[in-house]
């Protein structure tokens, strides 16, 4: 493990079992001795981040040894969760849950999109979480259309959808949760917007259970994005979300699988962690998004939803 001066300890801490060695300055330079020391003649290198200067380098430096690009390796066992990372995740959500429902007196006409985006922040840091997954979103009625809007000084109104996007991070590992709250009785367009993101998610959530259940093929991400935008699509009132259906979640916010059109054709590995997340955003008038994170366990018979906080057409 080589990690320079400032992490050699904490490398120590978190990878037992590995010889930690102090990061050369000029990896090129010290290539040779290092790949020498272990017998390496050929080396898998993450062909995705490494640069090519870099690489031409370490080529030159040690051209006996084979540089071997290699893609997705890392990704593709991070998307496997073990039950302590799924424990961890699960704990994340609970403090999210926790803070959003400590916020809800506060969602009322004239607080700002800012003030409720600090305000949910620092529920969720003193509520038991050791970081925010994100800086977490706010916006209020049109605003809410921005699938990643960031807070503004805009006020609540009466009348009004807020969407909260927002996430709390618990040993190392993050929870991601959207909710659309109504201010006030929703309008009959904006209810019935909630309505049909509500069935698209609860419809890809449903094909899921049903291939556990059925102890089927599991879907690809592919094909659970494609599920959940057919009934959205189906109804032909409004366009469906053009981001993709959900992203896994662990050490990062967004990790593997990936659930959207352009996702792999293979089944979704298990046990692992995913966002559900359809959405329909009007321009210049509402939007509304429901995210819930799911845990998926097809040997264990699980397909259940970590956070915890309502899905009902909720209004304050």
């Amino acid at each position: 493990m080589l990690a320079d001066s400032r992490y050699t300890l904490q490398a120590g801490r978190e990878t037992p079992g590995a010889r930690i060695v102090e990061g050369p300055r000029d990896l090129a330079a010290a290539w040779p001795a290092l790949v020498a020391s272990v017998g390496a003649r050929r080396v898998g290198v993450e062909a995705s981040l490494l640069p090519y200067a870099t690489w031409r380098r370490l080529e030159a430096a040690a051209p006996e040894v084979e540089l071997v690009p290699i893609e997705g390796w890392i990704e593709a066992d991070r998307a496997i969760k073990e039950s302590t990372e799924l424990d961890r995740v699960a704990a994340a959500c609970a403090v999210a849950d926790r803070a959003l429902a400590t916020l809800l007196p506060k969602i009322r006409p004239g607080a700002t999109e800012h003030d409720l985006a600090l305000e949910l922040e620092w529920l969720i840091r003193t509520g038991g979480a050791e970081a925010i997954a994100f800086e977490p979103t706010c916006l209020v009625g049109a605003n809410a259309a921005l699938p990643h809007g960031a807070p503004s000084d805009d006020v609540v109104w009466a009348g009004a959808v807020v969407l909260f996007d927002f996430g709390a991070e618990v040993a190392g590992y993050r929870s991601d949760m959207t909710r659309t709250l109504f201010v006030g009785e929703p309008g009959e367009r904006d209810l019935a917007v909630y309505e049909l993101v509500a069935r698209a998610q609860k419809a890809a959530i449903d094909q899921l259970e049903a291939c556990v259940d059925g102890d089927l093929a599991l879907p690809s991400g592919r094909d659970l994005d494609g599920v959940a935008r057919r009934v959205i699509e189906g109804d032909g009132r409004w366009p469906a979300y053009g981001h993709g259906l959900g992203h896994g979640i662990g050490l990062q916010t967004h990790e593997q699988p990936s659930l959207g059109a352009w996702s792999l054709d293979g089944p979704l590995p298990s046990p692992t962690v995913f966002s559900i997340e359809p959405g329909i955003y009007l321009e210049g008038e509402t939007g509304v998004r429901i995210e819930d994170l799911i845990l998926l366990d097809a040997a264990g018979g699980r397909v259940e939803r970590l956070t915890q906080f309502p899905r009902d057409v909720i209004v304050v």
